[in-house]
């Protein structure tokens, strides 16, 4: 290939910014400092699986999960819709899905506790009316909300990307030979759009499990997900070994994660907009 060189920036740009540290989290996962200098271990590792973190991690799985269906929920009728506009329609609706992610991600969640808080708008405005207030937020119901609210995009965009790909002449013709609307969406519709599912739930779970920003502003630090263990480790014990082994485990968790659903996703749909 005579323009290979043209590549030649993006793979330095992976081994700087994606690679070097890798590798980086990896050598302080297995190794430590004593008098006698740098040793390796596989410590941090097996610390991990004390029932203690290993209750923090159900607890990110669960959250994750409910997130991630929640979206799908939410998601997949939306992506339908878009998919089934006009053209003219169809762009002004993505747009709304692209617009709050323009936004500052911290920001975003910010604007949720100004509206979840005992003297937010919500409670302002049942108080207004003489209805009781209600405790809205710093429990599991605000991270969900906070989780769904900023990573629906990542559902909504790849199963749409693949329901605009299927041919319409098989949705006629199903028609055409007496199928009703619920037995086109079953199957022609849904099977069709799977590899979409497939990516879609991937690009939620990842960031949901091991978001930190979403559970210390709107979980007040009431529990410890797995995003803020690891934060928790780097940040205030100084522990940047332990901190390291939970980062290369989550990191094995979602890939592991990735190759079952790409087994799934043969076609790669729904990749593209990433």
């Amino acid at each position: 290939m005579k323009n290979k060189w043209i590549a030649y920036p993006y793979i330095i740009w992976m081994l700087i910014f994606i690679i070097v540290p890798i590798l980086l989290i990896l050598s302080y996962s297995i190794t430590y400092k004593d008098e006698a200098g740098l040793n390796f271990t596989l410590e941090h590792f097996k610390r991990f699986f004390d029932p203690l973190y290993i209750g923090v991690l159900k607890h990110s799985i669960n959250l994750a999960l409910i997130s991630t269906f929640i979206c799908l929920v939410l998601g997949y009728p939306m992506a339908v819709i878009i998919s089934r506009a006009s053209a003219k329609y169809r762009n002004i609706l993505i747009l709304f899905f692209v617009i709050p992610m323009w936004m500052n991600f911290l920001l975003r969640t910010y604007s949720w506790m100004a509206l979840l808080e005992r003297s937010g708008l919500i409670n302002k405005f049942l108080s207004f009316f003489n209805l009781p207030t209600l405790n809205l937020i710093y429990n599991n119901g605000a991270v969900i909300l906070g989780m769904v609210y900023n990573f629906l995009p990542f559902m909504v965009l790849p199963i749409y990307s693949v329901l605009i790909k299927i041919d319409k002449s098989l949705v006629e013709a199903a028609q055409d030979l007496g199928a009703s609307e619920l037995e086109v969406f079953l199957k022609i519709t849904l099977p069709l759009s799977l590899p979409g599912v497939y990516s879609g739930f991937i690009m939620v779970f990842m960031p949901a499990i091991t978001t930190f920003v979403i559970s210390r502003l709107l979980g007040g630090g009431q529990f410890t997900l797995i995003g803020n263990l690891i934060e928790q480790q780097f940040l205030s014990s100084g522990d940047w070994n332990f901190g390291s082994a939970i980062s290369m485990l989550m990191l094995i968790l979602i890939l592991v994660s990735s190759m079952v659903m790409g087994k799934y996703d043969k076609n790669k749909e729904g990749v593209g907009l990433w």
